[in-house]
């Protein structure tokens, strides 16, 4: 066994293969990638202004807080990604089972949470371009639609990084 969270393997050798190779590992490289995928589409091409007004508007509905929460939780979501990664990487070194514990805890908790608010900004952003009309939008219908369905990638790619905890292997 490997003891409580994975503490009777702590102080062994980073092998770098075989860390990308876990699970948890590529879920998390691929949360950051839809997550700077859905925050870059919503800071490009997520504000238009129209011809005859300067005035930069939200591309769904108008509605300035659907931009900013897509940016919000991208941004949020891939600097969670980072520390994480990182917690990954020293995570062989720490054999205080406390801290291996509580480590574990807050990941499994942000991801359920990260989930759930992916979830809801998928459905706020599809609700918002559902009633966006044809002729706001000038360009930029691409990247709105790239951040909603990467938005609901993203549901999933939480999930992952919820269901396959190989910090305790």
């Amino acid at each position: 066994g490997g003891g409580a969270y994975g503490a009777a393997k702590a102080g062994g050798a980073f092998d770098l293969v075989r860390f990308v190779q876990q699970p948890q590992v590529v879920a998390r490289i691929v949360s950051a990638v839809f997550a700077l995928i859905v925050f870059a589409c919503l800071v490009g091409d997520g504000y238009m202004s129209r011809p005859e007004d300067p005035q930069l508007y939200c591309i769904f509905n108008h509605n300035e807080d659907a931009c900013r929460y897509g940016i919000g939780i991208g941004v949020l979501a891939f600097l969670a990604c980072i520390f994480f990664f990182m917690v990954d990487v020293y995570f062989p070194q720490i054999s205080n089972t406390t801290d291996r514990k509580y480590l574990v805890l807050a990941d499994l908790g942000f991801s359920g949470l990260w989930t759930f608010l992916w979830f809801i900004g998928f459905c706020f952003l599809t609700n918002q371009w559902s009633w966006t009309r044809a002729e706001d939008v000038y360009i930029g219908a691409d990247s709105a639609r790239a951040a909603i369905t990467f938005s609901f990638f993203s549901i999933f790619s939480w999930v992952s990084e919820a269901l396959c905890p190989t910090w305790g292997e």
